[in-house]
């Protein structure tokens, strides 16, 4: 257990910690001991805040071991931290921070066989899960017939959600998926095989990670107070944005000290469909007696007209903590909302809106173009490639889940856990004339051979298959006969698997570049475990040519993107198109009090990405087609907003 200390008040901090923070921000960072909820309205410097706490802990003589910073990606954690080394000194890189899936599976390494575990359980991805899901389903033969049947893309969203909420498989059905109620026995039955699978192959998924974890802390109360004397104090990032079982294991790992603090927004709580729990944050102060809240309101993002607008926009949210945001910067344009005659009209002003940009100098990458759905932008994709304005969208395959990327880290899934059987299948399907009922008597040999992986050399093949197994017969040869680095290992999959590439894709030139970045980050590593594990809990988000990253950022191309895929981010100038009632809010959530809600809560995410323009529009004649009626009016969420706060124009009168 590491050495403990509390933060001591005497003597003199080098770092000048208030003069460089507003009161707000001051007040939180000093406030160490006991239950802290900060309320960080956009903008308003939370990152700064958590990297001046991790700071100020350690100069005040806190032991880095005993800081825990939990945060929603790998990279947030390492950046406060990288920022709190340069605040203070290099003890603050000793501090332990990363996610609450990479937090789960360090403690369940550890303490993995009193949880009926081996420590070298794999991890499944989401692809992973769903072939498991897919190869169950046939196997047991519980799928009807019909062709209305919930496909494994379905089957894994209603399974997760069972697991992220906390409720039962028929709980989600008969909320969330009323029209597959009939097929409930079915969908129930291949849950509980999926749940066998994974037990009986050590394999866990991402819920897996937390609901061990969870148990592991509720189960054992001597393990529980172990961890949790270990991290003395507990700083969660973004905290809107969990899951009621992180909820339940932050309460467990705080029951020694209460000296928890987390940071988030209750207005940017946008993710309800991933899992997280808009009542945690609501809750925190119940959960946790003696709360002290404390806001930030100060925005150091958007000029003051903007924050007049957002300020509007969330106060009609029938349960929220009350803030209102302001800014010192002066100046600034009042937002607008623009009414088109048509879709194609809505395109043409903002396209020539954007021409008037940047040709007043706003470079194109600091321009976004943000909507409800990926499907509202085509119509204006179209308009832009005619103007050949370049632009990136945001979307499409995760990096890890193109199938190129799958089937290298397949070959390497099998080298580590042998039983592997999804890993297994999907090698021996790239074969020729293998098919499934072939893979299985294949994958069978080999666990019944015993030798691990290399059990694959001694199966007979005859007939087409013969080529395609020798050649997988001989990369694993390779492998085996002398000690490989990750890349080298690395290296030896992608050339046995180029002739397969070329075979199966016709932009094997582009995919052909995702390898050679896949292998760039295999030089970073020296276990082939901790590889497969990162790339697991937290992969490289987007392929080559596609990524929303700060190269691709950095290029003079406009972004087109999703709120939900906005959020975090900030730009000189904001379009939100599609600004029309049943469009955004979505007609689904018009009904559903708490949908509506979290809705509201997208639009003003949504227009506080916006630094110094802001602009709605819609279209004003809409028919929409699953209900019957003519669309025609402005989002509800700003319709009745006073003119001067949101000043009404009409397209045609731009351009």
């Amino acid at each position: 257990m590491p050495e403990q200390s509390t933060p001591s008040n005497s003597g003199q901090f080098r770092i000048p910690y208030e003069t460089r923070l507003n009161a707000s921000q001051y007040e939180a960072i000093t406030a160490t001991e006991g239950p802290l909820l900060v309320i960080a309205g956009a903008g308003s410097g939370k990152t700064r805040t958590l990297t001046y706490r991790v700071a100020r802990l350690v100069e005040a003589g806190v032991s880095p071991s005993g800081i825990l910073l939990l945060t929603f990606t790998r990279k947030a954690a390492q950046q406060m931290l990288e920022r709190a080394t340069e605040l203070l000194d290099s003890r603050c890189g000793k501090v332990a921070g990363g996610t609450f899936h990479s937090f789960g599976n360090s403690i369940l390494r550890k303490y993995a066989p009193h949880m009926g575990l081996a420590p070298g359980f794999a991890i499944m991805d989401r692809a992973d899960a769903e072939a498991a899901i897919s190869i169950l389903r046939k196997e047991i033969h519980a799928g009807p017939k019909h062709r209305s049947f919930p496909r494994k893309h379905t089957l894994a969203n209603i399974f997760s959600r069972a697991v992220n909420k906390m409720t039962t498989i028929e709980d989600v059905v008969y909320d969330d998926y009323a029209h597959l109620s009939s097929d409930m026995e079915a969908i129930a039955l291949i849950f509980q095989a999926y749940q066998n699978h994974k037990r009986e192959h050590q394999l866990l998924d991402f819920d897996d990670l937390l609901v061990y974890l969870q148990q592991l802390l509720k189960g054992h109360p001597d393990i529980r107070e172990r961890i949790a004397s270990s991290y003395r104090y507990i700083m969660v990032d973004e905290y809107q944005d969990t899951n009621k079982i992180q909820a339940e294991i932050l309460y467990l790992l705080t029951g020694v000290h209460q000296n928890i603090m987390v940071v988030g927004d209750d207005s940017q709580s946008i993710y309800a469909f991933r899992g997280a729990n808009f009542r945690n944050i609501m809750e925190f102060p119940k959960m946790f007696p003696g709360t002290r809240i404390i806001t930030l309101e100060e925005n150091y993002r958007s000029v003051q007209p903007i924050l007049n607008l957002t300020n509007v926009i969330i106060d009609q949210a029938m349960e929220k903590y009350s803030k209102t945001l302001f800014t010192r910067r002066e100046g600034g344009s009042t937002p607008v909302l623009v009414s088109a005659r048509d879709e194609n009209s809505q395109s043409l002003f903002v396209v020539h809106k954007i021409q008037e940009l940047i040709d007043q100098g706003v470079a194109l990458n600091q321009i976004a173009v943000l909507f409800r759905a990926g499907f509202h932008s085509f119509d204006l994709e179209i308009e832009l490639n005619r103007e050949q304005m370049p632009f990136i969208k945001v979307g499409g395959f995760r990096f890890v889940e193109s199938a190129h990327i799958k089937d290298v880290l397949a070959h390497l899934r099998v080298i580590a856990n042998p039983h592997d059987r999804i890993s297994w299948y999907r090698i021996l399907l790239l074969i020729n004339k293998i098919g499934p009922t072939t893979a299985q008597k294949v994958f069978e040999a080999i666990r019944n051979e015993g030798s691990g992986y290399t059990g694959l050399l001694t199966v007979n093949s005859t007939g087409g298959a013969l080529k395609g197994l020798k050649r997988l017969k001989e990369l694993f040869a390779q492998i085996d006969s002398f000690p490989m680095s990750v890349v080298k290992m690395g290296e030896a999959v992608v050339k046995h698997y180029l002739p397969i590439l070329k075979e199966r894709h016709d932009d094997h030139p582009k995919r052909e570049k995702d390898l050679e970045q896949l292998l760039a980050i295999m030089e970073r590593y020296d276990n082939l475990g901790n590889f497969l594990t990162d790339m697991a809990l937290e992969p490289p988000n987007t392929s080559v040519g596609d990524t929303f990253a700060a190269e691709s950022a950095a290029k003079d191309r406009l972004v087109l993107s999703t709120v939900h895929s906005a959020k975090g981010l900030e730009w000189h100038t904001v379009f939100i198109i599609w600004a029309l009632d049943g469009r955004f809010p979505s007609a689904q959530s018009i009904y559903k009090a708490e949908d509506l809600e979290e809705e509201l809560r997208l639009m003003y995410v949504a227009a506080t990405r916006a630094r110094e323009n802001l602009y709605f529009t819609y279209p004003g004649q809409v028919y929409d087609r699953s209900v019957g009626v003519m669309l025609n009016q402005p989002s509800r969420f700003i319709a009745m907003v006073p003119e001067d706060i949101l000043e009404h124009r009409w397209a045609e009168s731009n351009f």
